[in-house]
């Protein structure tokens, strides 16, 4: 079976379903995942490459470092790895896949069956940590699907086929199930993040610019910062920062006569050549010039400076 190359992936090989491995030449394969595995004849597993199929591993090793779309994942025994068609991945050269293994081409299952899967749901996340008794339920599901899938004489090819689909889809639906709740609790994850580190930007943006700073005071990696805060806001952790700095000096340029230098203190910049700097920087102007536009457009200090709903920084 030869590769195909992707023509809008810059030159990532795409490789087919190796049907010629599969028994009967079904559209899946389940089985034993082991060194020396032949996954597919051409491919650099080593390298980043797509598959055009599913491949979910249910690993009983580990831990090993895989590869999905620029993403690094760790997974030892236990967990599982759901790639869907077209994303990139690459293997990580250790001894340590063990376990079972399930590929299936797409169009081997009915339209129905991929709809309630989620089978194309590459919003959900491709690492799952089962508890558990999920992770009891999926073996032995899986196990009752390996048992079809090599039990090619009691029946014909036929009705073998139309288990195999029966028994595929019982697997798939408990494996569709344990994605979404970790979906779902990696949502609130994320929100409960944003939501403290929200919090201590409000509290210390006059002092504190360093995202490493707050990643440290709220226990969590400078990774899982910039992706809770880049889900909720778009933004990186820096830009949030930035954001509130650069409004909470514009309420003062416009509703106080506080000088220039006292306001880039008040926000975290002693030196006032550094808080211009910065101010333009965001604004486009400086903090002079903002202030008398503001001036000229009517707009005069008032003795407290007011925070409104549309003020907000998120």
């Amino acid at each position: 079976m030869t590769d195909r190359t992707d023509q809008e992936g810059g030159g990532i090989k795409t490789f087919p379903f190796p049907a010629n491995l599969s028994v009967c030449g079904v559209g899946m394969q389940v089985g034993p995942m082991e060194p020396g595995r032949t996954w597919h004849a051409d491919a650099p597993l080593e390298r980043v490459h797509r598959v055009d199929f599913h491949v979910v591993m249910l690993f009983r090793g580990g831990p090993v470092r895989h590869m999905i779309d620029f993403a690094e994942y760790e997974v030892s025994a236990g967990d599982l790895l759901w790639i869907r068609p077209g994303q990139v991945h690459r293997f990580s050269p250790t001894a340590g896949y063990r376990g079972t293994v399930l590929t299936m081409q797409p169009g081997f299952l009915p339209r129905t069956t991929v709809e309630a899967t989620g089978l194309y749901r590459y919003d959900q996340p491709p690492l799952l940590r089962p508890d558990a008794d999920q992770l009891a339920a999926l073996e032995r599901s899986l196990a009752q699907l390996e048992r079809e899938y090599v039990d090619t004489t009691t029946l014909p090819l036929s009705l073998h086929t139309a288990v195999l689909r029966h028994s595929l889809t019982a697997f798939l639906l408990r494996l569709a199930h344990l994605a979404a709740s970790s979906a779902e609790t990696a949502r609130e994850q994320t929100d409960t993040t944003f939501t403290r580190f929200r919090d201590a930007v409000e509290k210390g943006f006059a002092t504190n610019h360093s995202v490493s700073a707050y990643a440290d005071a709220l226990g969590y990696s400078r990774r899982t910062l910039v992706r809770a805060v880049r889900a909720a806001t778009g933004k990186t952790p820096k830009g949030f920062i930035d954001k509130r700095v650069v409004l909470e000096a514009r309420r003062l340029l416009a509703h106080t006569d506080m000088p220039i230098g006292r306001i880039g203190a008040s926000v975290g910049f002693p030196d006032a050549a550094n808080f211009s700097k910065f101010f333009h920087q965001h604004t486009g102007t400086t903090p002079v010039a903002f202030r008398a536009e503001l001036r000229c457009a009517g707009v005069t200090p008032s003795r407290k400076v007011r925070a409104s709903a549309a003020d907000s920084p998120a």
